[in-house]
């Protein structure tokens, strides 16, 4: 009986990690493409890098790293049989979130304004370092943030079954791999930012 219920658990765990390790690649991948270019355009990708603002990239992270501490004491009070607590936190989690988008909402209208996007003619003028910069900036933190959004859709559907019971501290595991990818989210963006804000 015991084996039965810890099964589908370690199951639904294996395949979280298979889903983060293939993440990893992703963003591996990317992350040695941008290694490859800024090698190559030091200059141009220092250059490029002072127009976006440290204070907003150091904002949002320590926002992100908030939240991961509020996803993790979401998991804790679950696991201490206080669901309302967890869905507190939870809450508290997509709030922060929130802010994250909307500080990054802030930055890409400053670029759009400037014309420092992918195929603007401003950004046309500039070396091909620069340009190259912008477009994996728009690129990975585009694709960040569809992680970030998405983040916020499974925390809420988390949020929604601990208050039917769905979720509960006998039944963990969809708070605990929702926690996870969060986590992911997080060490993500903490790689990017010095990546494109700390360039010297």
């Amino acid at each position: 009986m015991t084996e039965e219920k810890t099964l589908p658990r370690a199951e639904t765990r294996i395949g979280m990690w298979l889903f983060i390790a293939s993440e990893v690649l992703l963003f591996g991948g990317l992350f040695l493409l941008y290694s490859l270019y800024r090698f190559r355009n030091p200059a141009d990708f220092h250059a490029a890098s002072m127009e976006l603002s440290l204070f907003d990239g150091a904002f949002n992270t320590c926002v992100l790293i908030t939240s991961s501490l509020t996803a993790a004491l979401a998991v804790l009070s679950l696991r201490q049989d206080r669901p309302a607590r967890a869905r507190l936190f939870l809450l508290a989690t997509i709030g922060l979130a929130c802010v994250f988008l909307g500080v990054k909402a802030f930055e890409w209208a400053a670029k759009f304004e400037h014309g420092l996007y992918p195929g603007a003619l401003v950004l046309k003028s500039l070396p091909k370092g620069e340009s190259l910069y912008f477009a994996l900036y728009f690129m990975m933190t585009g694709l960040h943030a569809f992680h970030v959004i998405v983040g916020i859709c499974v925390l809420s559907l988390v949020s929604l079954w601990i208050k039917k019971g769905r979720t509960a501290p006998g039944r963990p595991m969809f708070l605990e791999n929702a926690a996870l990818y969060w986590h992911l989210v997080d060490i993500i963006w903490i790689f990017l930012f010095p990546l494109f804000y700390l360039i010297t």
